[in-house]
């Protein structure tokens, strides 16, 4: 999904993980629980308003499986790398990175021609020993 950073992008962008996922249960026949449909909203959100804010020019997401996880891929134009500033509850917002790397199986990124790729993954599988008070 290309983004031009209109009014309601990010929501667009959350529409899509959530659609992806309903694919992935309902084509592919895989588990998909509420809290790895919150996540990838969450870690989608998350990295689109951060290209959106940072990087001039279109932002891209793309979304797929692989490994067991949900890897969702965001490409913008600026190449500087986002790096996590160090926790600081009294903080107000500029917490995004932070979140996403805690809730990301994997979290990485690169530069490439014309900006960089910043990728998360989210295991589709709930881990066994986390509760679950949304089931």
């Amino acid at each position: 999904m290309a983004l031009e950073g209109d009014r309601g992008c990010i929501a667009r962008a959350r529409l899509l993980a959530a659609d992806f996922l309903a694919g992935v249960r309902d084509e592919h026949g895989l588990p998909v629980s509420q809290r790895v449909l919150d996540l990838t909203q969450l870690v989608v959100s998350e990295l689109v308003t951060n290209a959106l804010k940072y990087a001039p020019g279109p932002v891209s997401v793309d979304l797929s499986l692989a490994g067991g996880a949900v890897e969702i891929v965001v490409r913008d134009s600026d190449p500087v790398l986002p790096v996590a500033r160090a926790a600081d509850g009294g903080r107000v917002g500029q917490h995004g990175l932070e979140i996403v790397m805690a809730v990301a199986q994997s979290f990485e990124a690169h530069r490439e021609p014309g900006g960089k790729r910043v990728r998360a993954r989210i295991a589709l599988a709930d881990p066994p020993d986390v509760p679950r008070p949304w089931q």
